[in-house]
């Protein structure tokens, strides 16, 4: 496994990250999902296309994530978001790069075009789950949930077999970064890989991501069987050979 860095965004605070340095090459950026981090089998198996292919490659965990400084529940989108740009700035300069969004990844992702529209070169997303704060959480919440969020401005709740801590300012601040109603007019290949059997978020949510892009090419492939992480052997060597292929358009 690579070694990882330390990137200091104050005194206090560090991320963590994985790097293939390159000067001047095309670089992958991968974007993990809620409370995931970069020790998966997805990181480093695109860390080992990458030093193959001798193209550059960045891999951050997002405050409150893995080795990063700070409290998870303290996190939102727009702080995430935020530490992304100053890690691309920082590591990837003015390189050209892909984009790679993973679930919560893919909405991050999304933000990014405000800052680096000439730089993202191609947009890959797996299971992507952008503005489910709100759609997927908020908007199907019993009474009840939502009763206790407002009162004690946190809960815990269980979508998948996955436990979060769900917290009010978090889901405030998921309505203030709105996605879905863009529109995106990079000429640039978008492909969306989704499971089959995502019980975590539907297919559909690709597809509300490809509406996004007014220009794009725009691709979705949905996987037999494939469930959200979309981890395993199968589910990886698609995701290779569908980030090929947008290289190759790019090159």
């Amino acid at each position: 496994m690579k070694k990882f860095k330390y990137f200091k965004l104050s005194k206090t605070k560090k991320l963590r990250f994985i790097d293939n340095y390159f000067k001047k090459k095309l670089y992958i950026v991968f974007l993990h999902g809620f409370m995931s981090d970069i020790e998966g089998k997805k990181p480093q198996t695109l860390l080992h296309f990458t030093k193959k292919n001798k193209l550059g490659f960045l891999a951050l965990e997002y405050s409150g994530h893995g080795k990063s400084s700070g409290e998870f529940t303290k996190g939102n989108i727009s702080i995430w978001s935020n530490d992304t740009k100053r890690i691309i700035k920082k590591i990837v300069k003015k390189n050209k790069f892909i984009l790679i969004g993973s679930s919560m990844g893919a909405w991050i992702a999304l933000n990014q075009f405000k800052y680096f529209k000439s730089q993202i070169r191609g947009f890959l997303g797996i299971g992507s789950a952008p503005e489910f704060l709100t759609r997927l959480m908020w908007n199907k919440f019993p009474k009840k949930t939502k009763r206790e969020l407002l009162k004690t401005g946190k809960i815990l709740i269980k979508i998948g077999g996955y436990e979060y801590p769900i917290t009010l300012q978090l889901i405030k601040d998921g309505r203030k970064n709105k996605v879905l109603h863009r529109k995106i007019k990079s000429k640039i290949d978008v492909t969306m890989i989704h499971g089959q059997k995502d019980e975590v978020v539907p297919v559909s949510f690709s597809r509300l991501v490809l509406k996004v892009f007014s220009k794009a090419k725009k691709k979705v492939v949905i996987i037999k069987n494939g469930d959200h992480s979309l981890s395993n052997q199968r589910p990886l060597r698609i995701t290779i050979k569908e980030l090929h292929t947008i290289i190759k358009n790019i090159i």
